[in-house]
């Protein structure tokens, strides 16, 4: 497997590892058996398009400006930290168990409208996929790492929206998320450090 790849691959996971709106709506599709192909679908080709943009986008820059990688460089790394230290803090604190709604199924059009919101609405989505992705790309091969990121994706969305069912008993409990959101604050750390090591 090519490095870049793989990378790419690793960085894209951890990012979309943390539990936010998108992937805790995600979750409870799943967990409901409702439009959940949709549901992943959309997430995962949303994150790709972005992914694109990012690193499409920042590698032009980069060649003109060659001050701008290693600004972002930096940057990506400060924001790597404080993403990395609020998961941990909130791993320390304590999580909070997964609530499922009970209810009648929800039609597809509000389902898409709610995911789409949770995903282009989110400014994180941007610091994360376009700034943060688009800027440690230019430290590998382009296509590669954009495969690996995009393919992160679709891997994390499909096996939580459809592995949702076996979590289910795992995310009643708020340790279960104390672990993810340590594991979450780890790598973002660890990722942050090579970073700064470049």
């Amino acid at each position: 497997m090519s490095p870049s790849l793989l990378a790419g691959f690793l960085l894209g996971f951890s990012l979309i590892l943390a539990i936010g709106a998108q992937n805790a709506f995600v979750l409870r599709q799943g967990l409901r058996r409702e439009h959940v192909f949709v549901i992943c679908l959309t997430c995962a080709l949303s994150d790709a398009v972005l992914i694109a943009a990012g690193i499409a986008g920042f590698g032009s820059l980069a060649e003109r400006l060659p001050w701008l990688e290693v600004a972002m460089r930096f940057g990506g790394a400060a924001f790597l930290t404080w993403y990395g230290l609020r998961s941990l803090l909130s791993a320390w604190r304590g999580g909070a168990a997964m609530q499922v709604a009970q209810g009648a199924a929800a039609g597809l059009r509000p389902a898409l409208v709610t995911v789409l919101a949770f995903t282009w609405l989110n400014p994180h989505v941007y610091l994360d996929t376009v700034v943060l992705i688009g800027s440690i790309s230019a430290q590998y091969e382009r296509l590669p790492f954009a495969l690996g990121a995009m393919t992160a994706s679709f891997v994390f969305f499909f096996s939580l929206g459809y592995g949702a069912g076996l979590l289910a008993p795992l995310f009643a409990r708020p340790a279960a998320w104390r672990v993810l959101d340590t594991v979450v604050g780890l790598t973002m750390l660890a990722i942050a450090a090579k970073l700064l090591a470049m």
